[in-house]
């Protein structure tokens, strides 16, 4: 029983933050930077029905943006690697990390390839696996950057509104606020 609740718990809380932002990024800014929480494989998760390296593709990962690993507990497991070898092969013996609470975030904290696979075997061999590439943090221009003749050049220079993204910015904060109320709901029923 108490697995069906946690289960339905996570269920609630990815529902809520797709709710929440319509999109599968997260944007959270902060004044230095721009921090990406991507949720691997969309509403659809960390499954074996859901091809997550489709997903992946076309994807940007930087330095500093989180991957969340959203799946059934009782199902499935997530499983970091260190080699590509591991990865191909679904070699689960040796990992950097096992994650199992069915809702994780990874922090990409450095440039390079990271290897994930489920940490069931025949779910890796049917191709639940994901391979990142991060890449270095996004540089943003400030003002203190720009030479001194440019920023006259742009002082004079007509403003024009910015461009409309399609990502959301929403604090992480709001998120966590979000899903500890969910939960206390959820613990009230």
């Amino acid at each position: 029983m108490k697995m069906m609740k946690d289960n339905a718990l996570v269920l609630v809380m990815v529902v809520a933050m797709l709710m929440l932002v319509k999109s599968p990024v997260i944007v959270t800014s902060h004044e230095d930077d721009q921090t990406r929480h991507h949720l691997v494989g969309d509403d659809r998760g960390w499954d074996v029905s859901n091809d997550v390296t489709s997903w992946a593709s076309g994807k940007v990962f930087r330095v500093g943006d989180n991957v969340w690993f959203s799946y059934s507990a009782a199902q499935e497991k997530v499983v970091e690697l260190g080699s590509r070898e591991e990865y191909e092969t679904c070699d689960i013996s040796n990992p950097i990390k096992m994650y199992t609470d069915g809702l994780n975030s990874v922090s990409l904290d450095g440039e390079g390839s990271r290897y994930f696979v489920s940490g069931m075997p025949e779910s890796c061999k049917n191709g639940l696996k994901l391979h990142v590439n991060v890449l270095p943090p996004q540089q943003q221009v400030t003002e203190s950057k720009i030479p001194t003749s440019t920023k006259a050049v742009l002082a004079g220079s007509p403003t024009s509104p910015p461009s409309a993204t399609p990502e959301l910015p929403i604090k992480l904060s709001t998120l966590l606020l979000v899903g500890l109320t969910l939960h206390l709901c959820y613990l009230a029923f």
